[in-house]
């Protein structure tokens, strides 16, 4: 038999208009944001900051989740950098990701370790796995 799966929460937004002059409000109004496309002067965010944001945020969670199991203690200071690329090759656009993993105080072979575990488990990274060229680097 396959794993019972409890749902733990819903993101639900509503967008309208898309990069160039769209908007995205949430439900609970807590997000409400523009869009406009990578390097524009107009106000607003892209998906890919957005992508950016969500996906070290998750991943510095799944870090400390691991940490935590193992009985490691992180430092405050645990910092990722994201980048996330829109590419395209004049027939389809695609992403890249590259995660700098910052685990300050913590043994070269014990933060890789945390890496390759947190990889396993960070919702992004399982949900983009096989599909999304990324690379996980500690710093």
């Amino acid at each position: 038999m396959g794993k019972t799966i409890h749902l733990l929460y819903t993101a639900t937004t509503d967008t309208t208009g898309g990069r160039e002059n769209g908007v995205a409000r949430s439900s609970d109004g807590v997000l409400d944001i523009r869009f406009s496309n990578p390097g524009s002067s107009r106000i607003g965010t892209n998906p890919e900051q957005l992508v950016a944001a969500g996906w070290s945020a998750s991943f510095a969670s799944s870090v400390a989740q691991v940490a935590r199991d193992k009985g490691i203690k992180l430092s405050a200071d645990v910092r990722i950098h994201a980048e996330v690329d829109l590419s395209s090759d004049h027939d389809e656009y695609v992403i890249g990701v590259r995660l700098a993993i910052h685990l300050p105080l913590v043994e070269r072979d014990v933060a890789t370790a945390l890496i390759k575990a947190a990889q396993r488990i960070c919702p992004f990274s399982r949900a983009t796995q096989g599909n999304v060229q990324t690379v996980f680097e500690l710093v």
